[in-house]
């Protein structure tokens, strides 16, 4: 778990982190956010003499934003946990909950990689793939709090079971779990991560070559039919696997650009926030809470 305190210039003024203790169970994960954050309070009404206007709070999985529920986390063991109303309780200020993916797009799209762009897509290459849908300032949550699965998006028609049911998914192909996966059966040694294998294409092997090509590859045409039904102005991608720099950015522009026909090219960039993104972006959402206030198309409380 990442916290912190952010100032109204958007600064983060305080950090903390601490283990998210997901082996006690999914009762006991809910109990430490709540100290954590009561903790985070105090230490704000200490060092700057008042408590936090309002608290922000991101969580994986799915999230009613509206609501303030997470609805599922599978690696949490989480089913409708009304998380919002939780914390506004501990807190006694308006709390606001977001999904992580897209309380992060958020911040990286007003004050990040996207900064100015109208339309923008953030997508994250960690563990699994996600999306971010950036329209005029905010981030489109979807119907069902369900937008932006882009590593659900079938590339390799009868391909790798995912455990989401279906087979071929962007994510087991291009996220960095992936890239690790099939770059440890390359070279033989199961330590071995997709960073590794960043460094052994800068080097120029060609078993890693091959292997990264591939997952560059399956990201170019996940990316490509997002680009054709979102038309954004900007792509950032962050994660694990932005931290190889020009050896993913320079082939997955290529690939990007060898695909399109008629549609228009985005500029593709690194996010910029990095880990800081998720708190930064819950920042920004408690602070729409406070300077506009609950409206039918935003979270009724702050996060």
């Amino acid at each position: 778990m990442k916290a912190a305190l952010v100032g109204d210039g958007g600064g983060l003024l305080h950090r903390a982190r601490r283990a998210t203790g997901r082996e006690r169970g999914s009762d006991a994960v809910v109990a430490d956010i709540l100290d954590f954050a009561a903790e985070l309070r105090a230490y704000g009404l200490e060092r700057y003499g008042e408590p936090a206007a309002a608290a922000g709070l991101a969580v994986p999985g799915i999230v009613d934003e509206r609501h303030g529920v997470a609805v599922y986390a599978a690696n949490l063991g989480w089913r409708d946990v009304p998380l919002r109303a939780l914390l506004a309780e501990r807190l006694g200020v308006p709390v606001a909950l977001g999904h992580d993916v897209r309380t992060g797009g958020l911040a990286e799209g007003r004050i990040g990689a996207g900064r100015g762009a109208d339309r923008f897509l953030f997508v994250p290459l960690g563990t699994g793939i996600a999306g971010a849908i950036g329209v005029d300032g905010r981030v489109e949550a979807g119907a069902h709090g369900f937008a932006g699965e882009i590593g659900h998006i079938v590339v390799r028609p009868q391909g790798t079971p995912c455990p989401c049911g279906q087979r071929g998914c962007l994510e087991r192909y291009a996220s960095a779990s992936a890239v690790s996966e099939a770059w440890a059966a390359a070279c033989g040694d199961p330590e071995a991560d997709a960073a590794d294998c960043a460094k052994a294409v800068a080097s120029g092997d060609p078993n890693a070559v091959r292997v990264w090509q591939g997952a560059v590859d399956a990201l170019a045409d996940g990316l490509v039919t997002a680009l054709t039904l979102l038309d954004p102005r900007t792509l950032i991608i962050g994660g694990g696997l932005a931290e190889a720099g020009d050896v993913l950015f320079g082939p997955l522009r290529d690939a990007v650009r060898r695909r399109v026909t008629f549609q228009k090219l985005p500029s593709i960039v690194p996010a910029a926030l990095g880990d800081s993104a998720g708190c930064l972006g819950a920042g920004l959402l408690a602070r729409d809470l406070l300077t506009t206030g609950p409206t039918p198309t935003t979270p009724e409380v702050t996060a």
